[in-house]
Formats: C-alpha cells, sequence, structure tokens
C-alpha cells in the first residue's frame, strides 16, 4: 500500500483532468512517467483502468470502482490536513486536569478563567477526585496534569509548587462558649483540654490532607473525644459556621471568617507545619501544545511560579 501511494495520487490525477498531458502539467512530470506509472499501477492489480483514445483516456468499469474509493481517501487526507493546520492557527486542543474539589475551587478556578480567556479553543476536562487517584491516573497518562497537595507518592511525576497552605483549627465563639457552660473546660483551658472535649471535625482518611494532620496531631498527643468526617472542607467550613465543632481547614479558605469574627483559629501547641500545593505532570513525558500552553500560563521559562495576571 505504502509503494503504492504515489501511483495512486498519479492515477487520481489523470482520472480528474481526462488525459495524460493535463495530468502531467498538474504534476510537473514527464508524460513518460505518467503512462509508466499508471502502467505499473495496472500491473499491481491485474486490471484495466483506463481505455485509451486520441482524446484521452476513460476510465474502465474497474477504474470507476477503484477511483470512487481512491478519491474518497485523498479527500479525507486532505480534510485531516486542514484539520491540523486549523488546530495549529487557532490552537486547537484539549488538556484534562486532575484536582480535589476543594482545590479545584479555591485554587485551580483562577487559573482557568484567565486560561480559557487566552487559549478559548482548548477543550479541558476536569476530574475531580482524590490525589491519590490523581497520581495514578497520572502515571498511567489518563490525565496529563494535576493540582495537588505535595506528598510521599510523587516518584514518578515531576512537582512545580505554587503556594505553600497552613492547615489551622477553627470553630465559632459560641461553640467555645457553649463548652465551658456545659463545664466541659477549665476558665483557662489548653488546646489539648478544648479538643478532648469537643467534636472534632475532619477530612476523610483517605484524603492526603487528613493523613497529614493525623500525623501532627499523633505527634502532639492531642485525642479528640468525639470525631466528624465529611468529603469536603466547603462541608467543614459550614459544619464549623453552624457551630457542630471544631474543623481543620486550611487558613487562606477562610481568611474573610476570621477577619469577620466568624472563626477564631484555636491556638495550638505548635502549629501545624506548612505544606506546598502545586502543579504535577508525568516525568520525562512530551508536553502536548495543550499542556505547554497552561504551564506557560502558570510559570515562566525557567520553572519558576508567575501567579496569576
Amino acid at each position: 500500500m505504502e509503494q503504492n501511494l504515489n501511483l495512486y495520487h498519479i492515477f487520481v490525477t489523470v482520472a480528474r483532468c481526462k488525459n495524460i498531458s493535463g495530468a502531467a502539467r498538474a504534476l510537473y512530470i514527464s508524460q513518460p512517467a505518467i503512462s509508466k506509472a499508471i502502467s505499473r499501477l495496472e500491473q499491481n492489480l491485474n486490471t484495466t483502468l483506463f481505455l485509451r483514445s486520441s482524446r484521452g483516456v476513460k476510465l474502465t468499469e474497474a477504474g470507476e470502482i477503484l477511483y470512487r474509493q481512491v478519491e474518497s481517501a485523498f479527500l479525507a487526507i486532505s480534510q485531516g490536513e486542514q484539520q491540523l493546520k486549523k488546530m495549529q492557527e487557532l490552537g486547537i486542543g484539549h488538556l484534562s486536569i486532575g484536582v480535589s474539589s476543594t482545590l479545584c475551587k479555591y485554587v485551580l478556578l483562577p487559573y482557568l478563567r484567565t486560561f480559557t480567556e487566552e487559549n478559548p479553543h482548548i477543550q479541558i476536562s476536569i476530574a475531580c477526585q482524590s490525589t491519590y487517584q490523581t497520581v495514578q491516573e497520572m502515571e498511567n497518562g489518563s490525565v496529563d496534569i494535576g493540582l495537588i497537595g505535595e506528598n510521599d507518592h510523587m516518584d514518578k511525576l515531576s512537582f512545580y509548587p505554587i503556594q505553600e497552605i497552613e492547615d489551622i483549627l477553627v470553630c465559632t465563639g459560641s461553640y467555645l462558649d457553649n463548652l465551658k457552660e456545659r463545664g466541659s473546660l477549665s476558665d483557662s483551658p489548653s488546646p489539648h483540654e478544648i479538643i478532648g472535649a469537643s467534636t472534632l471535625m475532619l477530612l476523610d482518611k483517605g484524603n492526603i490532607t487528613r493523613q497529614y494532620v493525623d500525623k501532627y496531631l499523633a505527634m502532639e498527643g492531642i485525642l479528640a473525644e468525639q470525631t466528624l468526617e465529611v468529603t469536603s472542607m466547603d462541608l467543614l467550613i459550614d459544619f464549623a459556621r453552624l457551630g457542630l465543632g471544631i474543623a481543620c481547614v486550611i487558613r487562606s479558605f477562610v481568611e474573610k471568617e476570621l477577619e469577620e469574627g466568624t472563626f477564631i483559629s484555636l491556638p495550638l501547641p505548635a502549629a501545624i507545619p506548612k505544606r506546598r500545593i502545586g502543579f504535577a505532570v508525568q516525568k520525562n513525558a512530551p508536553f502536548s501544545p495543550a499542556l505547554q500552553k497552561f504551564m506557560d500560563s502558570v510559570f515562566d521559562s525557567g520553572g519558576k511560579f508567575v501567579g496569576l495576571v
């Protein structure tokens, strides 16, 4: 088939021009070369494709059948080339992103807003899932890039940090007042006493953030009498706002509530160590044009985070 491709091109051109001389001019090759190519194709297919006369050439019945099929094939090739050209001119592409629902809402959306304004022809698909799932899908190539918290399961990934985050414990002032009214707290309670007497609201145990916080609590010897597990940080924030307990949240996500006094940041024996979040991609894997554009919009040529414009 590959050896015959040029012969088929000549065949289609002759069929369109209906004469050898016209095909020769169209293809910028000699008439003998045209005739030789047609003869070779007829030999390969063991059939006669053209009836020759002084007025030119005419397709045989076999030639008509072959022409319809080959013409459609070359038309498909031409359309494919046009589509590729259009993709290059308009920057058409596809980008798949894996991210947790929390990071999607609070961190990713501003980047997407800027990126889609600058690249309206790039289709974006987002898989809201756990960090573990995102890491696995990046490793097997199911997603192009992930926005994740730095963790111990990134051996096959390249990590590009964009910011530090700080986990804190928050609650309403009325929640603490109620604990005191019930006699659950002393006049000057320690953080251990407050948490021990409270409902501590955390993300579920499969979450990277939860595992990070659990390590801190174990290291500090902090135990809660009762815990409440939820699947998203938005729920933690909502439940804390309702006064259901003390919630472990990311400080930057509740800055407004802290400033307004809706939440109190609970003092801790030692601050929970800050950690980094960033974009991760598969190591040594080539970037698609769409992925390269996204990375260029977030990082400079040296891989340094440039932030939002």
